[in-house]
């Protein structure tokens, strides 16, 4: 899967959120017209495809039992949703999740190679700001990247 861009949608009245349609054709694609989506480390969420959510999972199941284990449990599996497309190309994302993530209007979904993100417009600034502030810090890792 190869999800790239960064998009400012909307979420409407009943929680439906644009998703775009690149994403959607790479999906449909690889047989599937759904996103797994739950609450990522960043305060937004991440949207996975089936496949790569059940990788997850199973990693996930047989890893050794530790507190690490089980605070990821709670925090990034056990909120995860099924999310189908309607006709439009909507994900419902449930009220848990939303408030969550603060996203009541204006999101931005950022395609992420295998996954998706979708962030509020004030956290995705808040994301951007951290996120360039941990490159300035190590300016060698970036350029050894060939930026």
């Amino acid at each position: 899967m190869n999800f790239s861009g960064e998009y400012l949608n909307s979420i409407d009245a009943k929680g439906r959120a644009s998703i775009p349609a690149r994403f959607r054709d790479a999906l449909a694609q690889q047989g599937d017209e759904r996103l797994v989506v739950t609450k990522n480390l960043e305060g937004g969420l991440t949207a996975y495809p089936p496949p790569l959510w059940e990788q997850i999972r199973t990693n996930m199941e047989n890893a050794p039992p530790t507190p690490k284990k089980n605070a990821m449990i709670r925090l990034l599996i056990t909120p995860a949703t099924e999310c189908p497309f309607d006709k439009q190309g909507r994900i419902q994302l449930p009220q848990s999740l939303r408030s969550y993530a603060a996203v009541e209007k204006d999101i931005v979904v950022l395609g992420m190679f295998d996954k998706i993100e979708i962030y509020s417009q004030a956290r995705y600034d808040e994301v951007m700001l951290r996120s360039g502030e941990l490159l300035q810090a190590d300016l060698q890792a970036v350029a050894s990247m060939g930026f």
